[in-house]
């Protein structure tokens, strides 16, 4: 299974750490604020709730012979309201807060209770609730303090009790959330309720802020990981791009070693190491083929020459006629070998030297066609060229590769069978298709056929004649040229090559 690209998922995997870190960080840093202004909220609340102690009256107990207790006077209700408009102003916000507020008596009579919000009856339910809810403050314990002597001793100032820590709470409504503290004074109960409504709009402004600013900076960190692991990943780049150039001209690249990261430094030591040796090594090879091809060369010319003057001393039609004709095909067969060989390390060193000249190729494709009648009369032939294709390059080697081409369509034709030549000519280039009849190429041999000494018939008998270096030497011609030599797609029972050159620029 192929993987995704290594910088991608190295980008992915920065946004995802960074992601979860930054979506961590917001959430604990939005509950510590909430958790912040609502401290700070019950912290104000205790401080009101403190300062409602002045607004009680000192608890009076009724006349004797009262039939009812002591009730809040308007002027006292007065009071309760204007305390609970000054509570909507003084809880950190610039507008006007919603709070309630219900006051009762030691009694459990309501003195005061809030009238002016739409919700009033539902918060002053919850108020009321939590009043019930809130413990008394504890009795007072103190011995008599001593009196002065100028003190009249029927007075006496009652003791300053103070209640319980009130505990604060959130509670709902159906369209609020209140924050509620409640506190039990000796002479009265008060309870208040704040809405948090300003509180949840901060908030949602902090957690619009942090909706916008998550999303940018993930998408800073990916592109910064991104752009990062381009640098850290730009050796391999550099190893693949000159991997791509190893061919048998390109063999004396190199990675520089100055510019690049610790970490690399050892894979392209391997690297430029296994060049210098594949070098070494084909150098050596091409050598030895061009050595043994010229050396070889001279030994076959002068038993080929040996072979004809003896050739021609002979009896006609005599045994050894047949046998030393048989050894001269065989050394020329050995000679064509041998030049095969020597253009082809010619050409893997660089060095085929080209004569060029104008060439008409369609007068070439003539000769060839002249050819075909004469060896393969049963063959059918098809031609679909025209005049004057001319390119500019070597005429015997492109000779050569013709002849090959022919000679292939021949050899590995059907019975009667047929061959069409076709040409494409374009501002720049030139093409020349051949195709045959023939038996269909396993795909194993359509990427080997143009591997050197490679046949497609296992068993290499001589009912082909051949040795697997045709092919190999016409496309190292047509690349010389400039050009190229393919096998080309077709349908089943044909074979097609295609030999691409370089069209002469119009004069």
């Amino acid at each position: 299974m192929k993987l995704p690209s290594f910088r991608l998922r190295i980008a992915l995997l920065s946004a995802a750490l960074a992601g979860s870190t930054l979506v961590g960080f917001g959430a604990v840093s939005w509950f510590q604020i909430y958790n912040a202004k609502i401290s700070r909220l019950d912290a104000e609340l205790l401080n009101h709730l403190m300062r409602a102690t002045p607004n009680f009256p000192p608890r009076e107990e009724p006349p004797a012979g009262a039939a009812f207790p002591r009730r809040e006077n308007s002027r006292d209700r007065s009071r309760w309201h204007f305390y609970e408009d000054s509570l909507s102003y003084s809880f950190g916000t610039n507008t006007k807060t919603p709070v309630a507020l219900v006051v009762l008596d030691a009694n459990n009579n309501i003195l005061y209770q809030s009238n002016s919000l739409p919700t009033d009856l539902e918060v002053n339910r919850l108020l009321l609730k939590r009043l019930h809810l809130t413990p008394l403050p504890p009795s007072p314990k103190r011995e008599p303090p001593p009196l002065p002597s100028n003190t009249n001793p029927s007075f006496e100032r009652p003791p300053l009790i103070r209640p319980r820590p009130p505990q604060f709470v959130t509670e709902r409504t159906t369209t609020a959330v209140w924050r509620i503290g409640a506190a039990k004074f000796p002479n009265a109960q008060v309870a208040i309720a704040v809405s948090l409504q300003a509180v949840d709009q901060e908030m949602a402004t902090i957690r619009n802020i942090f909706l916008v600013s998550i999303p940018g900076a993930l998408l800073l960190v990916a592109v910064g990981a991104w752009l990062v692991s381009g640098g850290a990943l730009r050796p391999i780049r550099q190893l693949t791009g000159v991997i791509q150039q190893v061919t048998v001209k390109g063999l004396d690249q190199r990675i520089p070693i100055g510019t690049t990261d610790v970490e690399f430094v050892e894979l392209i030591q391997v690297f430029n190491l296994m060049l210098s040796r594949l070098e070494r090594s084909f150098t050596q090879a091409s050598r030895f083929s061009g050595d043994a091809a010229h050396e070889l060369k001279t030994p076959l010319t002068i038993l080929q020459g040996e072979l004809e003057r003896t050739l021609q001393q002979v009896d006609p039609g005599s045994e050894v006629q047949q046998r030393l004709s048989n050894l001269l095909d065989e050394v020329r067969r050995l000679s064509g070998i041998m030049r095969k060989l020597l253009l082809l390390s010619l050409a893997d060193a660089g060095k085929m030297s080209l004569y060029l000249v104008e060439v008409d190729m369609s007068e070439l494709l003539m000769e060839m066609l002249e050819d075909v009648e004469m060896l393969a009369p049963h063959l059918t032939v098809e031609t679909d060229f025209t005049d004057g294709l001319r390119v500019k390059g070597d005429r015997d080697l492109l000779i050569q590769v013709l002849q090959n081409l022919f000679s292939n369509a021949i050899k590995y034709n059907l019975a009667n069978g047929w061959i069409q030549i076709r040409t494409h000519q374009t501002l720049t280039t030139l093409h020349v298709t051949i195709v045959n009849a023939s038996k269909d190429i396993p795909l194993s041999d359509r990427d080997r056929i143009f591997d050197r000494f490679y046949r497609g018939d296992p068993s290499r008998n001589r009912k082909v004649e051949g040795i697997g270096l045709g092919l190999s030497l016409a496309r190292e011609i047509a690349r010389a040229h400039r050009g190229d030599l393919t096998l080309d797609l077709t349908s089943s029972g044909q074979t097609a090559f295609t030999l691409t050159l370089p069209m002469n620029k119009p004069s």
